[in-house]
């Protein structure tokens, strides 16, 4: 049995994801106001580049406005400075699934939500069996990122979400055109929303309830 058995019920219907080298200044924290207003229920902070001081500093901005909309935080990796912000989650990459056991023993809290990245079948099992409480399976489409690489694609999305020990949240390539298949499943974005037009109008129309 999983460690996670009945320890967490928060799954994101939306989530935002940050990313600073491509969305920063007075247009991110806009950008995201708007998201937020729009049905953004969570927020992750992926900001690798970013010393200890600065990702405290931007991570304390960050909860102070997403409390305003009663909306989670979670940031990655940095368990420290979640903990020091009063976040409500940690998140790691597929690399470190394995250090999450360790990682809620160390944070002794059971309101904070744990989650890592999820590539496949495999993964999924593993952040299962160390307590994760949900996962952010990618990359669906391609993305504008790395637009070469390899995706799972719907049909092999859905079939590893719906076989998946944990919840499951898609993230890649994900946008207003695309989002209807998918139906049915949460989603995370990045440049959907903090490149949006109007954040506001396409959170409501990217959010799965």
């Amino acid at each position: 049995m999983s460690e996670n058995s009945g320890r967490h019920e928060f799954i994101p219907h939306l989530l935002l994801i940050t990313d600073q080298t491509r969305y920063a200044g007075d247009t991110f924290f806009s950008s995201l106001d708007a998201a937020l207003k729009g049905g953004v229920d969570a927020v992750l902070v992926r900001e690798k580049q970013m010393d200890s001081a600065r990702l405290l500093a931007f991570c304390s901005r960050l909860r102070e406005l997403t409390s305003r909309y009663h909306a989670r935080l979670l940031v990655h990796t940095q368990a420290d400075v979640a903990q020091a912000v009063s976040a409500d989650g940690v998140h790691v990459a597929s690399k470190d699934i394995a250090e999450l056991a360790a990682m809620r023993r160390w944070l002794n809290n059971p309101s904070m939500s744990l989650s890592a990245s999820c590539h496949d079948a495999v993964q999924l099992q593993a952040a299962a069996d160390v307590g994760a409480d949900f996962a952010l399976l990618s990359p669906v489409f391609p993305t504008a990122s790395h637009s070469d690489a390899p995706h799972l694609g719907v049909h092999r999305f859905r079939g590893l979400a719906e076989n998946s020990p944990l919840p499951v949240v898609a993230l890649g390539g994900i946008n207003v055109e695309n989002r209807g298949e998918l139906a049915g499943f949460p989603v995370a974005v990045i440049g959907a929303l903090l490149a949006a037009e109007n954040a506001e109008l396409t959170a409501g129309m990217l959010r799965s309830d």
